[in-house]
Parts: C-alpha cells; sequence; structure tokens
C-alpha cells in the first residue's frame, strides 16, 4: 500500500464521519470495549441503525487488559452470588460452542495441602455446585501423585492431592474485535479515535432528553455532531465521566488488576494452576496462555486517575511473585524472568466495602436524564449485559424484541479450504479469531507468513491483515491489541521490529517518519506501562 493509499484510508474514514453526522440513528453507543461491541451486535442483529464510537482504540481499556479468562467465577459460590456464577458458566458454554478457536477450555489444578483452605470437601462441594449449575459432571479430585503429574514444580510438602475442573480462555482483544466485525457485517458503524466530548440534550435544557451527542475525532483534529433516539453509555471503568457531565455523583469503584508474562518454558504448566495467595487468601492463577504463561491478578483500589494508562506498581510485582515462590518454590522465579507486565482496571460498583475484593461484580444499569449508563458485570456474560441494556430502552422500539434467547452469537463459520503447512489447531484459530474473513487471511499470505512467531501462537499474517483491515492508527494498536505480541515477545518485541515493519508499513502507507515516530512512541509506552517497573530491574 502506497502512501497515497494511505491518504485515501484516511478520507474514507473522514467520508464515514461525515455520513454518521448526516444518519438518524437508533443507537449511539460510547464505548469500545466488550460490553459497547456487545450491544453493538445485539441491536445491529435485531435490525436497529447502530453506531459505536470509542474514543482510544477498540478494547484499549479494560477488555484487552483482563485476565482472559471465561469463567463461571467459581469464587463468587463463595460470596453466595449464586444468579451470577449460573449466568457465567451458561455463557461461558455458550462461547465455547460459538467462537471455538478464539474462547477454547482451560484445565484448572488447585492443591490439597495439609491445613491449607478451602479443604478438600469444602472445594469440592463448591465444583459439584459449580457442575450442576452448567450442567456437566467431571472426576475432581486426585490423589498426590496423580496430581503432581498434572501440576508439575509444585510444592510437594504436605500435598494431599488435588482438584481439578475446567472453565475457558480467551484472547480478550480479539474477542472485542471479532464481536465488532460481526456487528459490522449486519450494517453497524463502529469507529476508534473517535471521542464522546459533549451530551446533546432535548431543547438545550439541562434536564432536556439526551438526543445526541457532539464527538471529537482524534485523526483529523475536529468535531461532529451525530444524532440518535438514544445514547448508551458503556464506557466501562470510565462512566463515571460521561455521567459527571450532567451533574451525577459517582457510583464506581475503579480497581485494579495485574498481570505478569513469563516464558513458558521457565514457568511451564499444562494445567492451569490455581492458589489461594499466602498473605491474604485471595485467588491467584497461573495458566498458559497464547504461548507463554499468564500469572494474575491483583484487586487494588486504582488512585492514579482515569485519564492515565494503569501500569503494574512495585508491590503488586512482588505480591505475585510472593504467589509464585509460594507454589512452585523449585523454580526461583525472580523478576527477571518477567517478559512483560499489564494492568487494567475494572468497573467495580462502590458499595463501600473496605476490602476491595468483597465489592461485587454484577453488572448495573441506570437512566439518568435520558443517558442510558451501563456499566460493571464480567467478560464471560457480556452479550446478557448487552441484552439487558437494550431492554431497558425497549420502549422506544416497540416492534423489536431484546429477550436472552439461547441463539447462538454468530453463524457458524464456512470451513477453510486445506492450506499446506496450516495445521488443525491453528486453522480452527484463524476461524475463532476471524470468521467467515479466514479465508480472506489466507489468500493475503506471503511466503513464509503462515509460520507462527518464535514464542506465540500468532501467525506473521496476521500483522498484515491488521494493518490492511483493522483500522490501526497507531504502532500500539497493533502490537498491543490486533496482536498481543507486546506481552508475548521480551522487550515489547522490539527485536522483531524490523521485519514487523517490513510486512505492515507498506500495508499502513507510513512514510519512514511516521514509522520511526510511532516506532518510539511505542517504545517508550511499553518501558513504561507494560515493563518491570525500573526500581526492580535485575
Amino acid at each position: 500500500m502506497s502512501e497515497g493509499q494511505n491518504n485515501a484510508q484516511k478520507a474514507d474514514r473522514a467520508g464515514l464521519i461525515a455520513q454518521c453526522a448526516q444518519a438518524d440513528w437508533d443507537i449511539v453507543v460510547i464505548g469500545g470495549g466488550i460490553t459497547g461491541a456487545g450491544i453493538l451486535l445485539e441491536a445491529a442483529r435485531r435490525g436497529l441503525k447502530v453506531l459505536l464510537v470509542e474514543q482510544r482504540d477498540f478494547a484499549w481499556g479494560t477488555s484487552s487488559r483482563s485476565s482472559k479468562l471465561v469463567h463461571g467465577g467459581l469464587r463468587y459460590l463463595k460470596e453466595g452470588q449464586l444468579g451470577l456464577t449460573r449466568d457465567s458458566v451458561r455463557e461461558r458454554q455458550n462461547l465455547l460452542r460459538d467462537a471455538r478457536g478464539l474462547v477454547e477450555p482451560q484445565s484448572f489444578a488447585f492443591a490439597d495441602y495439609k491445613g491449607r483452605k478451602p479443604g478438600r470437601w469444602l472445594f469440592q462441594l463448591g465444583l459439584a455446585i459449580y457442575d450442576r449449575l452448567a450442567g456437566t459432571r467431571a472426576r475432581h479430585y486426585f490423589p498426590a501423585g496423580d496430581f503432581l503429574m498434572l501440576a508439575p514444580h509444585i510444592d510437594s510438602i504436605d500435598l494431599q492431592g488435588g482438584m481439578c475442573y475446567v472453565d475457558a480462555k480467551t484472547d480478550d482483544a480479539r474477542l472485542v474485535l471479532r464481536v465488532l466485525q460481526e456487528a459490522r457485517s449486519l450494517g453497524a458503524v463502529a469507529i476508534n479515535y473517535l471521542a464522546a466530548k459533549k451530551l446533546l440534550r432535548e431543547g438545550d435544557q439541562p434536564e432536556g432528553t439526551v438526543t445526541g451527542v457532539v464527538l471529537h475525532d482524534a485523526v483529523a483534529v475536529q468535531d461532529v455532531t451525530v444524532r440518535a433516539k438514544v445514547v448508551i453509555n458503556a464506557t466501562g471503568a470510565w462512566a463515571d465521566a460521561l455521567r459527571q457531565q450532567q451533574g451525577e455523583k459517582s457510583r464506581l469503584r475503579p480497581l485494579r488488576g495485574s498481570h505478569l508474562v513469563i516464558p513458558a518454558w521457565r514457568l511451564p504448566v499444562a494445567q492451569a494452576v490455581s492458589l489461594m495467595h499466602p498473605a491474604d487468601g485471595r485467588p491467584v492463577f497461573v495458566f498458559p496462555w497464547e504461548g507463554a504463561t499468564l500469572v494474575g491478578t491483583t484487586d487494588v483500589d486504582h488512585g492514579h486517575g482515569m485519564q492515565h494508562e494503569a501500569a503494574i506498581t512495585p508491590a503488586e510485582v512482588a505480591y505475585l511473585m510472593a504467589a509464585l515462590h509460594y507454589q512452585f518454590p523449585a523454580l526461583q522465579l525472580t523478576t527477571g524472568d518477567v517478559i512483560a507486565t499489564y494492568a487494567g482496571v475494572r468497573p467495580v460498583i462502590d458499595t463501600g466495602k473496605a476490602d476491595p475484593s468483597k465489592e461485587g461484580r454484577d453488572h448495573a444499569v441506570w437512566m439518568e436524564k435520558g443517558l442510558l449508563t451501563v456499566t460493571g458485570g464480567k467478560l464471560t456474560t457480556f452479550r446478557l449485559i448487552a441484552l439487558d441494556a437494550l431492554q431497558h430502552i425497549a420502549g422506544l422500539f416497540p416492534s423489536h424484541t431484546f429477550s436472552a434467547a439461547d441463539a447462538s452469537l454468530w453463524p457458524p463459520s464456512e470451513p477453510l479450504p486445506y492450506q499446506r503447512g496450516l495445521h488443525t489447531q491453528q486453522a480452527q484459530r484463524l476461524l475463532g479469531h476471524y470468521g467467515n474473513r479466514a479465508k480472506d487471511v489466507l489468500a493475503i499470505a506471503q511466503p513464509g507468513e503462515l509460520d507462527a512467531i518464535s514464542g506465540t501462537e500468532t501467525l506473521w499474517v496476521a500483522l498484515r491483515w491488521a494493518a490492511r483491515t483493522e483500522a490501526v492508527v497507531h504502532l500500539e494498536d497493533l502490537l498491543l491489541r490486533r496482536t498481543r505480541l507486546g506481552l508475548l515477545l521480551r522487550g515489547g518485541g522490539a527485536e522483531s521490529l524490523p521485519r514487523i515493519r517490513a510486512i505492515c508499513q507498506p500495508e499502513l502507507g507510513w512514510t519512514d517518519v511516521q514509522w520511526e515516530a510511532e516506532q518510539a512512541a511505542y517504545l517508550a509506552l511499553w518501558r513504561k506501562n507494560y515493563g518491570v517497573p525500573e526500581s526492580l530491574h535485575v
């Protein structure tokens, strides 16, 4: 792609935004995370005219920084949240069915040590309820010898056995992108780097019904106004900012969850290993993800402001490393083993509990002065959250039904044609990530681009496809969200940047000056927000 073609892309974007300003929308969704994407898809599949705008990049916030788990929330049984757990395990099963290759089963192993809580019988009772809610049944308890074969490298002192159960995992950012892709195929429009600047009201009265929003285009650096029957605030942990434009009091308690990424060879786990942290009894997970091993998570109040990108703190690194030393003492892991870190801010409803971990994870929907806000909840239940939000505005669309039906999330994809060198798992992964566009991804692959990038499960062609078709505005979009190379390769993938540049710069149409500026900005961001804090360098 030439520089002229890149200019044409910008012109296409400008033209699309101009068309948005002239259209009469049924719904404008503000927020490009999983909640907003889910609303966009469920509204579009019912024939509504719907626009989604995101002030940064799609999945920039919480939806690219989660624990990557699609799970029922076994811990919520302990807190008596039976309804949340039931909905979660059922949606987990639906996602495993509909998004295979993107949402995959993950077996978890929990060691049973003499004198440690929770004990075997309590844990097994919870798993029995978990299975019942999901409509499944499995063997859970294994004696010590068998369990050590399932979870090698764990501490064997006082080990009595262990429990195993199955949940699921995903690439959270790619899940958002797939949902957006399916919504667009139904006529919806989604645009990144288009921020909500000001809400518009009927008659310009402070108490009037919201009738639209003034948007700021960060690419063209200009404002545009769009009108809609209803505006939905789906900005997650950032929802209070829009609400406060109309004088509402804060109702959210932003909580930060931070994670470590460690090479699989250094922390090898075939099963995910879950444990209770020795310091406070919080659950910590260690599991294989995208060719590496993921460790998380913390749960602390985020007091650093919502306009700045979240980053792990030295205290959080120490907390997670303590869990690893406790469970895997023989491996003698250090911070020098950490490839990358990341931190996300969860949208949790504030009920004033002293312990952040005790706050509920239910979602909430509020209609305030004509603005519908939906926030909170879990990645797993995004479709139910979307349908609940739409049910709150059903009166505006009497000819549409927003019931939580058990219909598939999206239609099954057509099988891929045989491709030499592409094994079955990779083909399924492509179908999961791209649906019926997977065949188009294969079609643009250049020699060697169907190979996996070393240390990851990502194919080189994914970079070309993202640069060509997936609204990449900055290099960080490409390396932290379209692909996860910034988390999976040491130094954010700095050593691979020459080949990445050779593939992507022509597709993006960037000049040498633009590429070098983007590369410098990306590496600075990575060091500040995705590396190990400088004070901990060994």
